[in-house]
Order: structure tokens, then C-alpha cells, then sequence
């Protein structure tokens, strides 16, 4: 693993929780040179990911790249540059691989729509072992139902679109980010818990009668799947990511009225919920990844070596 806490980092621009490394040109070259892996997988497109992809071009190494968040859209959210602009940077990017993974059939579509190439599907999964009910009561006291909302608190998330929900009961944001202390101002309401992780986390997902995604811009959604392996049915909108993971009308509703999409929700079976997050194991993921890494092996010579 090559990561920015390897490397002197600094905070990204208007998100400062993800860490941008500096000098990473000479010393991820030499990182790749010394190990000589058997597959070199790119799994973000910042410094890091420049570096290696530049690395590999110019020893005509093979590698592979995954698209797993919707970059363009969330500059825009950001910044004044228009989409097509930051594609013309990602096209470069992921169209010098031999495979780009994505999770999802509706963005792999969309992608290619894009000009990125060489698609294919890695559908990601969740450590259903951590992730299952469990009697918890951090609740307690709530009025019911909790909806719940669990992830980023950032602008890209539409976090808006579950806080002003006209609802009963008691609404949850286990979270953080940098949207937070203007959310907290803004809805006095709703209830701030701020980061679980582990069992803490499972609890919480468990706690829940409802998990909501108000996000348009996921490209999966990893958290939906682990409130259902906690047996907690999905509220979301019907968008790239939901669209995919909630296939089966028992187990979540989408709707563009979220509202409607809550109410349909609470009177699902949190047992079924449970046995279709088993479909999504890391056994599963692990072994689709393994089979495009092993389609795109490098090929290492004394060229390759100097």
C-alpha cells in the first residue's frame, strides 16, 4: 500500500480530512521499482495516483484504475469549473489504464458516455461478520422512528434533503465533515453523534428503523449496504448507486418524493434486509478484483529496473 501518510501531506481545499501528498514523484517511482509488484492497482486519481500512473506510462507498465467517486461534480459544488473541464482531466487519466473498475452498471454507462474506456463492473461489498443486527440502546430515549443518516457531512451529500423532512420521530447524523457546525446551526433538531466506527458503528445502524440516503451524486453507496447487513431497510432516491444496490423492493424504496420513500421503508422486513446485504461480501469483492488484477499483470525488465 502506497498512502498519503507515507508522504509530508497537506489538507484538499475546502475539504481538509482528505490529505493530498507532496513530492510524490521520485519516491513513488522508486516505492514500485524496489517492490516490483505483480499487479499495480490505482485507486484515486490525486497526487498519489498521478505519480503512478506516470511511473507505469513511462516504463510501459500495465495497471489498473478504479472510478469510485464522482469528482467532477463535486469540484463543481465547490468551485466555479464546469464539468466537462475536470473529464477532460479524468478521461487522460483513467483512459491510460487497461481496466477502470467501477461499482455499478448505471455509472459504468454513464462513464463511457464520458469518452473513459475499458469499463468493467467491481461491485463492492461489506465484512457482514461486523456489520449484522445487535441489541443497542444508544437511542434510548429518542422519540421513534430514527431515521438515520451515516457518512460524510459535505455539501455533495444533499444532506438538506433528509434534514428538512417533515417527519415524526427523531432524526440521527453519525458523521463528520466539514458542513457539520453550519448543519448543527441550521437544523437544531436533528440529532449530531459524529464519527462511531467498529461496534459503535454497527450499533447505531442497528438502533435505526430507517437508514436515508438523500446523496445524487454516489457512485455506490457503500453505507446502504451496511445498514441492510444491520438489518435496517433504505430510504433514497432512484439514482446511480441506489438504483444499483436496491434492487429488490423489500428491502428498501426509492422515490424522488423522499418523504414517501421513508414511509414505504419503515413497514419493510429487516430480516430480509439482513439475507440480501449477504450477497455483498468481501469474498465476493476480493475475488472480482483479483480476477481483473490478474488480467493486467506488469511486465517487469532491466528497462524497467533502471
Amino acid at each position: 500500500m502506497i498512502t498519503p501518510d507515507q508522504f509530508r501531506a497537506v489538507g484538499c481545499p475546502t475539504y481538509p480530512e482528505i490529505r493530498l501528498a507532496l513530492n510524490a514523484w521520485p519516491r513513488v517511482g522508486k516505492l514500485l521499482r524496489d517492490k516490483r509488484p505483480d499487479n499495480i492497482f490505482i485507486a484515486t486519481e490525486g497526487p498519489l495516483g498521478l505519480a503512478a500512473r506516470h511511473y507505469c506510462r513511462s516504463k510501459s507498465l500495465g495497471f489498473t484504475t478504479s472510478y469510485g467517486t464522482n469528482f467532477p461534480e463535486y469540484i463543481r459544488l465547490r468551485y466555479p469549473i464546469p464539468e466537462d473541464w475536470s473529464y477532460k482531466y479524468f478521461r487522460w487519466f483513467h483512459n491510460g489504464a487497461d481496466a477502470v473498475m467501477v461499482p455499478t452498471e448505471s455509472l459504468r454507462r454513464g462513464l463511457e458516455k464520458k469518452g473513459i474506456r475499458n469499463t468493467v463492473l467491481w461491485s463492492l461489498g461489506v465484512d457482514t461478520e461486523l456489520f449484522k443486527a445487535s441489541p443497542s440502546d444508544c437511542f434510548r430515549g429518542f422519540a421513534r422512528p430514527i431515521l438515520i443518516y451515516v457518512g460524510r457531512v459535505a455539501v455533495e451529500k444533499n444532506m438538506e434533503a433528509f434534514l428538512s423532512l417533515p417527519s415524526r420521530g427523531t432524526k440521527v447524523v453519525v458523521g463528520d465533515g466539514p458542513a457539520r457546525a453550519q448543519l448543527e446551526t441550521r437544523f437544531p433538531e436533528v440529532v449530531f453523534v459524529g464519527e462511531k466506527h467498529d461496534q459503535e458503528l454497527t450499533d447505531h445502524y442497528s438502533a435505526g428503523d430507517v437508514f436515508v440516503f438523500p446523496s445524487r451524486t454516489d457512485t455506490f453507496g457503500l453505507v446502504l449496504l451496511e445498514a441492510l447487513a444491520c438489518g435496517t431497510p433504505v430510504a433514497a432516491f432512484p439514482v446511480t448507486g441506489p438504483v444499483d444496490v436496491i434492487t429488490d423492493p423489500k428491502v428498501g424504496a426509492l422515490d424522488e418524493d423522499l418523504g414517501q420513500a421513508v414511509t414505504r421503508a419503515l413497514m419493510l422486513d429487516r430480516q430480509a434486509c439482513r439475507g440480501y446485504a449477504l450477497g455483498y461480501s468481501w469474498e465476493s469483492c476480493a475475488s472480482v478484483l483479483s480476477q481483473h488484477m490478474r488480467n493486467n499483470l506488469p511486465v517487469w525488465n532491466a528497462h524497467t529496473s533502471c
